[in-house]
């Protein structure tokens, strides 16, 4: 005759509560590594909100997304080149020569805004085509051959003006005047507003993100950009193009750069030798960021729009609070280490 232990049948409901335990546990874990990023950005946009109000205008939060446009648009391309395994250092120089070759294509050359977008367009894309021959090519890996592109393209842009940023009436290096001037339907994409509330720009960086994520997660292309950067020679033995793949990439990401100099130097009107100064951190980090965005734990163009924003955010932020400049670098550094934690270190350690 079978016996039941009475300390077997009181171990039972310890165990059953012990797992309930673990799955709630599990499910605060996987909310909290999800939800990171968002609760951080929540916490600061009611923080600012309640340290200064006029921070929560309208004019004010599309002001942050004006100005974090340019830094999600390049992040974006970044986005594409992390897709298929590789990095493009060259996009913060890539924009600030797009800045300097529309505003000499307009100032010297007499363009219009019609000739000098799509010229400028083809430019970055023409410099994701020599990236792309440097990595596939010629074998040189990503980092060192946009690395390359990069110094290349930062002495380049100065050559024409000998170094000198160029507006209207600027003396060139042969001692002649430039005549021209700024198309103001180019200016539009900078400074123009629909309705008088939503910046061109903010759209630009709208369907930029929309096209891309159709791409990316919705295309049998995009799941074999993401497969390209997980196996190339898995992609390669089953069937796909892997030089197709990364040239793909590297010419949206040069595209996408040249994209953001265009809304740089519309903003700007003019020329500006220093334009592309921080770009280049501050697209990567909104890219790698977006890593941290819903728990992906890889490149996304949602997550990297989103790490554009929250750093938009907290910058501005730091600014209608008059914190000193040479403090918001580290704000900002320690307020990503959180965010970071938050995803990967503490919400992990929950499930343990």
């Amino acid at each position: 005759m079978t016996t039941i232990d009475d300390g077997a049948l009181a171990q039972q409901p310890a165990t059953q509560e012990t797992a309930s335990n673990g799955r709630q546990k599990g499910t605060a874990s996987a909310i909290l590594r999800s939800g990171a990023v968002f609760i951080l950005l929540g916490l600061m946009l009611v923080g600012f909100a309640i340290a200064e109000p006029a921070f929560i205008t309208l004019s004010n939060l599309m002001s942050i997304l004006q100005a974090v446009s340019v830094v999600a648009i390049l992040g974006a391309g970044v986005t594409v080149t992390l897709a298929v395994g590789g990095f493009d250092l060259s996009i913060g120089a890539v924009a600030a020569s797009s800045v300097m070759a529309a505003s000499y294509a307009m100032i010297v050359w007499h363009l219009d805004a019609f000739a000098t977008v799509p010229l400028v367009l083809a430019l970055g894309a023409a410099i994701g085509l020599i990236n792309t021959f440097l990595i596939v090519r010629l074998r040189v890996p990503d980092l060192l051959a946009t690395l390359a592109v990069m110094f290349l393209l930062s002495g380049l842009q100065l050559i024409p003006t000998a170094g000198r940023s160029i507006s209207a009436g600027f003396v060139l290096p042969d001692g002649s005047k430039a005549t021209g001037a700024y198309d103001p339907a180019f200016l539009l994409i900078g400074r123009y507003s629909l309705l008088g509330t939503l910046p061109v720009s903010v759209l630009l960086m709208v369907v930029v993100a929309i096209v891309l994520f159709v791409l990316t997660e919705r295309t049998r292309i995009g799941r074999l950009l993401f497969a390209m950067g997980g196996n190339e020679v898995a992609t390669r033995l089953a069937g796909a193009s892997t030089t197709r793949l990364k040239t793909l990439a590297y010419v949206i990401s040069g595209a996408l750069a040249s994209l953001g100099g265009i809304v740089i130097a519309a903003r700007v009107g003019r020329g500006d030798v220093s334009s592309g100064g921080s770009l280049l951190m501050d697209s990567v980090a909104a890219a790698l960021i977006g890593f941290a965005v819903l728990n992906l734990r890889r490149p996304n163009v949602l997550g990297t729009v989103v790490g554009a924003v929250f750093v938009g955010v907290l910058l501005n932020g730091l600014t209608m609070l008059n914190a000193p400049y040479y403090t918001q670098d580290f704000v900002k550094g320690a307020v990503l280490v959180g965010a970071l934690a938050l995803t990967y270190g503490l919400g992990r350690n929950v499930d343990r």
